[in-house]
């Protein structure tokens, strides 16, 4: 099935960071595994913002004070990432899930919401499969790890020199970075090029590039993407899930997620048209109205051991694309575009204007 989200329920929300900003506490956290970085804002129900690839917890801004008005918010720099420091051991999709857990644990939070972007959304999974007592939902937007499709760019990343070839691309300044990437045909109207270009100038500094290329090598070979979730999805089957992307998102393709939806079918599907690989930044406003609504209308996910060992050998349908509706009464592969109206996966409709949010952030 594919779940329907009515956004007119609610009030439109902020999508501008500068209003109703919270109180943001940026601190480290001393773990066993070395010191984290994080943001916490808010209070309530626990949500942790999970960045992706090459990324740091920045990347939330704009949704963090939105979020922090009804949820303690809790956005981390991954190991090697920002300002944690590198990880004792690899850059796994497992090590970055284990320091989730321990944040969780020495911040006195039980479980939490975890939302993951790119990257984040595999470790999202990762810690869902790992430690499914410490979750209540799952957010993936724009999410990996779902199959091997992945832009090219990032394929070259793990091939011999990378690093020296990123470290020489990093110096680039971000306005002349901006510029070429216009006359290049894969970004000439990506709607992603201020937060590529910004990702691009963040990896000047030695950690924060050494840590884009090591994790890049645990996800990623020359192929594609190495590490898929598939296997395991058949666990989320009590586990509310959201999964959004935008329809201009050229680093996972959006059929990435269709595809996720035959596996999961419980699961809310949020198109966002219009934007890129990062709705989190350029579309803020339509991404938090879907947000909002899941986080109100779900009920958290609550571990049972007996019931995670049925589903553990439970025996996974061959097939689950042969039903020819789902439960909402449209076609299987139908998903919800931020109106709230079902829309096929490449054509959405138009939504109202006042649905329409185009979120302009005031920290970029």
């Amino acid at each position: 099935m594919t779940a329907t989200i009515d956004h007119r329920r609610r009030p439109p929300l902020s999508s501008n960071c500068s209003i109703g900003r919270p109180v943001m506490t940026d601190s480290r956290m001393r773990l066993s595994g070395g010191l984290i970085a994080y943001t916490l804002a808010g209070a309530g129900p626990a949500v942790v913002l999970v960045h992706g690839l090459g990324g740091t917890r920045q990347t939330w801004r704009c949704l963090i004070p939105t979020l922090a008005q009804t949820h303690t918010v809790i956005a981390l720099d991954l190991p090697g990432h920002g300002d944690s420091d590198p990880p004792a051991g690899d850059y796994s999709l497992g090590a970055h899930a284990c320091a989730i857990r321990d944040l969780l644990l020495a911040l006195g939070q039980r479980s939490a919401t975890i939302v993951g972007h790119s990257l984040g959304g595999g470790v999202a999974l990762q810690t869902a499969y790992q430690f499914p007592d410490r979750i209540e939902r799952l957010m993936l937007i724009s999410s990996g790890g779902l199959v091997s499709e992945v832009a090219p760019i990032l394929r070259a990343a793990t091939l011999p020199g990378a690093q020296t070839v990123v470290a020489g691309l990093a110096q680039i300044p971000v306005a002349v970075t901006r510029r070429v990437m216009a006359l290049l045909p894969p970004f000439a109207a990506s709607p992603d090029s201020d937060a590529l270009a910004s990702a691009l100038r963040g990896l000047a500094n030695a950690q924060q590039r050494r840590a884009f290329v090591r994790t890049a090598h645990t996800v990623i070979d020359w192929r594609g993407q190495s590490v898929s979730a598939n296997r395991q999805l058949g666990l989320l089957r009590d586990v509310p899930v959201l999964v959004a992307w935008g329809t201009r998102d050229t680093t996972i393709p959006p059929h990435h997620h269709q595809s996720f939806a035959e596996r999961v079918p419980h699961a809310v599907m949020v198109e966002i048209p219009g934007a890129g690989h990062y709705p989190h930044e350029t579309e803020p406003g339509q991404l938090l109205a879907a947000m909002d609504t899941f986080l109100s209308t779900t009920t958290p996910f609550r571990y049972s051991e007996t019931r995670w060992t049925d589903l553990l050998t439970a025996r996974l349908p061959e097939d689950t694309s042969t039903s020819p509706q789902s439960a909402c009464g449209h076609p299987r592969e139908c998903v919800t575009n931020v109106a709230g109206a079902p829309a096929t996966p490449m054509t959405t409709a138009r939504a109202p204007d006042h649905f329409r949010w185009r979120g302009v952030c005031a920290a970029t």
